[in-house]
């Protein structure tokens, strides 16, 4: 059910703080203005196609005023099913309009989602930019302080973070149920990333790649292939690339499984740890590869005392890659899984169900209440927060750290050394070499 559909807001301020670049283009805060007469937000959606289809179908209760694909045939076949909506290939060329729409869905590739999402916070408006927020670490800080400064809803597309199961956990993990927690796992069978030909069959992948085309390919007439590039450095087209998942593999593009399912598992104990920013990371697996993310590998991050909770060490698993107590069956062995590992017991999760081990010790255990409140539904949520100015559970402020950790176990993976991590000056104090990862170059004309 939606809900917060109040129409009488109270008129807020904006902070004196704003970000610079946002100065010339914000007007009020956008719960208040250009709300159409039935109270309805007009949203405009970029990436109309694949995921952005079902988050638009999830906002559709609302105007859908303007959609934007750099897909001819993706941009037409969103356009049937809202045809009183403004078509864009260019989403540079949508915020020229600004004034039409409230708040904004993000569906694009993740290489482009900050260049999207800080347009839309520099005129103000309401976001949800699906998951992972950034392509890298400076983008995910720049996008968090830039939010953290307004007025406006803002919601990373995790929409699992919703799920009464999930709460659930958080709420067993805080209560002390296994006592306090110094150890935890998160492991995913997916293997987006380069592998062998054989492993690439063995886990159903798309396509079986081991390098970069030597030579490109004439794009498909539908596709605006410089648009889709955004900020990463031209390349010519190939068909390894796209249509998605394709894209997850390359640097260029994505950051493999980690980037992808990171966004969804291990927010599990990011929220229940309440973690932030690790003091140490380090990644193990095959020799990076210039090009493609690792099919599998893990990444062990080491964090410090957190108010009542003590130091615990987080490893996350992909792939082949396992806990060594799921190996030995210390553990049922789900193909997922996270696990929380307590002074007196543990609890193993996954999306939809949870139980605490060993399950003979837990037979009489009473659940705490309650303590974290019920989310009415992922997309309803931020629709709510985007009329009432009521917060949402994975803000960018939220979902910026978890943002940068996840993208930290990629950065130590390909460095190949521990790393020290100041989350400050935003740099590994011992491998200045982290540097170009942190923060990648960008095309000219996509400026954050």
């Amino acid at each position: 059910m939606r809900s917060g559909t109040n129409a009488g807001v109270t008129r807020r301020r904006f902070n004196q703080g704003l970000v610079a670049a946002a100065a010339g283009t914000m007007a009020a805060p956008a719960f208040l203005r250009g709300q159409s007469l039935n109270n309805k937000l007009n949203i405009a959606v970029i990436g109309a196609g694949g995921r952005g289809a079902a988050d638009t179908a999830s906002v559709a209760g609302e105007n859908i005023v303007a959609l934007c694909d750099v897909n001819a045939k993706s941009l037409e076949g969103a356009a049937k099913r809202y045809p009183v909506a403004k078509q864009y290939s260019d989403f540079r060329k949508l915020f020229e309009n600004a004034k039409d729409f409230d708040a904004v869905v993000i569906a694009t590739c993740e290489h482009t989602h900050a260049a999207a999402t800080m347009l839309a916070l520099k005129h103000n408006k309401h976001v949800y930019c699906e998951k992972p927020l950034t392509h890298d670490i400076w983008e995910a800080r720049q996008i968090r302080e830039a939010a953290g400064k307004l007025k406006v809803a803002t919601q990373m597309g995790i929409q699992i973070h919703a799920t009464e199961n999930y709460r659930k956990v958080v709420e067993l993990v805080q209560a002390g149920a296994i006592g306090p927690v110094r150890e935890a796992h998160v492991w995913v069978s997916r293997a987006w990333g380069l592998q062998s030909e054989e492993a690439a069959k063995r886990n159903h992948d798309i396509v079986y790649v081991a390098d970069r085309p030597k030579a490109g390919k004439a794009a498909p007439d539908a596709l605006n292939w410089d648009l889709w590039l955004g900020p990463a450095a031209y390349r010519p087209y190939d068909d390894v690339y796209v249509p998605g998942p394709k894209w997850y593999r390359w640097w260029d593009f994505g950051n493999g499984t980690m980037s992808d399912l990171g966004s969804h598992w291990n927010d599990l104990p990011f929220w229940a740890l309440k973690l932030q920013s690790p003091l140490t990371i380090e990644a193990s697996g095959p020799a990076p590869h210039p090009e493609i993310a690792p099919a599998s590998m893990s990444a062990t991050y080491e964090y410090g005392a957190r108010g009542d909770m003590p130091p615990v060490k987080f490893t996350w698993h992909q792939g082949e890659n396992k806990p060594e107590i799921w190996k030995t069956g210390g553990i049922p062995k789900w193909g997922d899984g996270c696990l929380f590992i307590g002074d007196k017991g543990m609890l193993l999760a996954d999306y939809d169900k949870h139980v605490l081990l060993p399950e003979k010790d837990f037979v009489d255990f009473k659940r705490p209440a309650p303590t974290i409140a019920r989310s009415p539904g992922h997309h309803e949520e931020w629709i709510e927060a985007c009329k009432t100015g009521k917060p949402t559970a994975a803000d960018f402020q939220y979902s910026g750290l978890l943002t940068e950790a996840n993208h930290l176990g990629n950065v130590a993976f390909r460095v190949g050394k521990k790393l020290q991590w100041d989350p400050v000056a935003l740099r590994a104090t011992n491998a200045p070499e982290a540097d170009a990862y942190i923060r990648r170059e960008r095309r000219a004309g996509w400026e954050l």
